[in-house]
């Protein structure tokens, strides 16, 4: 099936998988009432679901191995799945990229990789996983509840006065 491992640098260049298109079937719509966080869905109807696509990051391995750690899901030889954590300065890692080519999506390829990288965690002392994720990418909202992530914040902010003004990120939390 899927081997999952740590990319060293014999493997650099497997940590730049192209990006794929997703579709944005909805929205995630976190609330805070009471010290709990709740949300709700709203989908979209078929007419207004459309498909994003987020660029290359064409990352650099040297410069990024001081405070990185890459794993990367095999099948046979080719890597179809990454998953970078960065160090963070409190008891959270921070997961910096996620992603499955197109192809091997709904294989179990991200848990396995969110699985290992619960193990590094362990190994680095954190206490667990932070990431964030857009609300429009409600698939991806979805996938993190379901792995056990929970909702720590909401940042509307963060996107005004850019190409994607409008959207808001979700910050997800995930205890090891």
């Amino acid at each position: 099936m899927f081997k999952i491992k740590i990319i060293d640098k014999k493997h650099k260049n497997d940590i730049n998988i192209p990006n794929e298109p997703f579709a944005l079937t909805g929205k995630m719509l976190p609330c805070y009432v009471d010290d709990k966080w709740s949300f709700d869905v709203v989908k979209f109807d078929d007419r207004n679901v459309k498909e994003m696509c987020f660029p290359d990051e064409n990352y650099d391995f040297d410069e990024m191995k001081q405070n990185s750690v890459f794993i990367g899901a095999y099948k046979e030889e080719k890597c179809v799945g990454l998953a970078i954590l960065q160090d963070a300065p409190f008891k959270f890692m921070y997961l910096y990229d996620l992603k499955v080519s197109k192809d091997y999506r709904h294989q179990g390829v991200a848990k396995l990789l969110l699985e290992k990288a619960k193990e590094v965690c362990k190994q680095k002392g954190y206490n667990g996983i932070y990431t964030q994720g857009q609300d429009n990418n409600l698939s991806a909202c979805l996938f993190y509840i379901k792995f056990g992530f929970h909702i720590g914040g909401f940042d509307t902010d963060v996107y005004k006065g850019t190409k994607q003004e409008g959207k808001a990120d979700i910050i997800f939390y995930l205890d090891c």
